[in-house]
């Protein structure tokens, strides 16, 4: 139920991404409030995404989950209904956008701590590629891809409501997943001897544990303290920090332009663009997800993100369709390679009770600039040429990664925390307790 109903809902969130942009054009809107709408949906993420990983820690993660869908009903619902009645204004998009991100900040938090609970640690990797090949296809081609035909076949608010009819159906879905199958995955943790906490396996499935209930600001402390501490973490999250600084803002406000007017193209071009995209990000986490952890496991991950940010420098030259998409694909797949096991990684080295926290703090910490980076876009595009602002932006991630992986000696730590052999310690003491 959580996976088909996530999977519907993610194939709507790609038919927003672009169903937006061009209600947002159709209004007559340009770059600037492109970036408007597209900087309010990250303001509600990043100003919301701490308390959401606090309540991940506090509130059952399947009502929060149910909760936050039933709200991108009700939003994407009332746009659609203004947008087929011509009563639409950008003001709707404005605050629409931002309530999708104020949900955003609930989710993940909920959705990265529900998954140990449900599946013991070695099949976490499997999950989370399963995830990570599942999002693209959906999200950004799939999706993308129908509502650029619907887009140019019909109209904006057309593909609006099909966004709406997709979070009616995953809302539906989601109504199904009951407690008892929690309960019941919990009880099977328990009884097949995967421990909960453990130095080992830290982000094991295992009963929900309850602690004594702190005060917001406590659990807050909690999290930054065991981030600030813990090298690889914090330097992953400054490195992804400064990224989306330069790159959301070009790929999500720019891009658009960038088809427009270095390839002649429109909303199915586009649209097909992000699909590309989202293959190659697809078939990288199903390749990942097929072979175990790597034994260099952050190496692996910081290179894939870094060497991947490269090609988006040459994005502002470009004046050829399959060059653009070719380089797209690459992003696409080194950066699903990363996120396969970064996720991986937090599920299996942060502690369980902390874990929704620190889902929290790394979409915090992350994101915290992308509203800055959506609302420079535009007006940076109106005094430098687009160009400039790829190189720049291609440029500077390469180098921060190397910088994150010598100043967190993330090549020490792999060596020091070898995943894999902790993957075998926990499967044979799985055994043991099958046969016992």
């Amino acid at each position: 139920m959580l996976i088909t109903a996530l999977a519907v809902s993610i194939f709507g969130s790609g038919m927003w991404a672009v169903a937006m942009v061009y209600q947002v054009i159709q209004l007559r809107g340009g770059p600037l409030e492109l970036s408007l709408v597209a900087t309010a949906g990250s303001v509600g993420l990043v100003a919301f995404v701490l308390a959401g990983g606090i309540a991940a820690d506090r509130v059952p993660q399947r009502l929060l989950i149910i909760a936050v869908e039933g709200a991108n009903l009700a939003v994407i619902a009332s746009i659609s209904g203004l947008a087929m009645a011509g009563w639409l204004a950008l003001w709707h998009l404005v605050v629409g956008a931002f309530v999708l991100g104020v949900g955003a900040a609930f989710f993940f938090p909920a959705y990265s701590a529900i998954l140990p609970r449900l599946l013991p640690p070695e099949d976490l990797l499997a999950a989370n590629g399963m995830e990570g090949t599942m999002r693209p296809i959906l999200q950004q081609a799939a999706g993308p891809a129908v509502a650029g035909i619907v887009v140019a076949g019909l109209s904006p608010s057309h593909a609006v409501t099909g966004v709406a009819a997709c979070h009616l159906v995953a809302f539906i879905i989601l109504n199904f997943l009951g407690q008892h199958a929690l309960s019941a995955s919990a009880n099977r943790a328990e009884h097949e001897g995967n421990p909960v906490g453990r130095d080992a396996q830290p982000g094991a499935a295992g009963p929900h544990v309850v602690r004594p209930r702190n005060s917001f600001f406590h659990d807050l402390h909690e999290g930054v303290t065991y981030t600030l501490r813990t090298p690889w973490l914090l330097w992953t999250l400054l490195w992804a920090c400064i990224s989306v600084l330069f790159l959301i803002g070009p790929i999500e406000v720019l891009m658009p332009f960038v088809v427009r007017d270095q390839l002649g193209g429109d909303s199915t071009m586009f649209g097909f663009l992000l699909a590309v995209m989202g293959i190659g990000s697809a078939a990288a986490a199903l390749v990942t997800a097929s072979f175990k952890l790597p034994r260099r496991y952050l190496t692996v991950m910081m290179v894939s993100w870094g060497a991947g940010s490269l090609p988006l420098a040459a994005v502002g030259l470009m004046d050829n369709f399959w060059v653009l998409a070719l380089a797209l694909f690459i992003f696409g797949a080194t950066g699903s390679v990363g996120m396969v096991i970064w996720g991986t990684l937090l599920q299996r080295r942060v502690p369980a009770h902390l874990l929704g926290r620190i889902s929290s703090l790394d979409f915090f910490v992350s994101l915290a600039l992308m509203p800055v980076s959506m609302a420079l876009a535009g007006p940076v595009a109106a005094v430098l040429p687009l160009w400039i602002i790829f190189l720049v932006a291609g440029s500077v991630c390469p180098v921060v990664a190397i910088v994150a992986m010598l100043a967190a000696r993330m090549a020490g730590d792999e060596i020091t925390h070898p995943l894999e052999r902790q993957h075998g310690i926990s499967a044979d003491a799985d055994v043991k307790s099958r046969r016992q």
